[in-house]
């Protein structure tokens, strides 16, 4: 069943690729179930679980505006419309599967989507989305531990002290 959500990740991939690619040329006939039906329809006969792929495909792309906000402040050196179409759409992607619809575990998504940069990225672009995706995932970890008050922080600490140098007996031997 792994391999078979690697293709439906590299068919979501695909269409909304295409579709990405298409808004931005200013197709006036683009039609996102019309490229999933299309892409889903070529590998018929391998993939079972279409309900994953049409949740990828319409999540990540509803959510593209709030995905791409994220983005931004995690990467500030590349603006988003900078950002390789297809290191874009790696990234919503896994992004959705991260924050948005946490069905599947973290570490999954992110080797998932740096496989996906190997596979149809530049050169770099595994190390640009490992890096993206490891920073907010820590950002979401770190949303949902409690922080200790200062009060609290200091009458749990105790002095330490630090332990004694113990020193060592040398011995000279006197010379002939």
């Amino acid at each position: 069943m792994a391999s078979n959500r690697h293709l439906g990740r590299i068919v979501a991939l695909q269409t909304l690729y295409e579709y990405d690619f298409r808004i931005s040329s200013t197709d006036q006939s683009v039609e996102l179930d019309e490229i999933l039906k299309r892409n889903i329809s070529r590998y018929k006969e391998t993939i079972d679980d279409k309900k994953f792929i049409n949740d990828l495909v319409h999540g990540t792309e509803d959510n593209s505006k709030k995905l791409d906000g994220v983005i931004g402040p995690i990467a500030p050196e590349w603006p988003v419309d900078q950002i390789a179409r297809i290191d874009k759409i790696v990234l919503r992607i896994a992004l959705y599967e991260l924050l948005i619809d946490d069905d599947v575990p973290p570490k999954v998504v992110i080797n998932e989507a740096v496989e996906l940069a190997k596979a149809f990225g530049g050169d770099n672009s595994s190390k640009f989305i490992n890096g993206v995706l490891g920073t907010a995932y820590k950002q979401k970890l770190e949303g949902k531990k409690p922080r200790k008050s200062a009060a609290k922080k200091k009458s749990s600490t105790k002095k330490k002290t630090a332990p004694k140098k113990v020193k060592k007996k040398t011995t000279k031997k006197a010379k002939k």
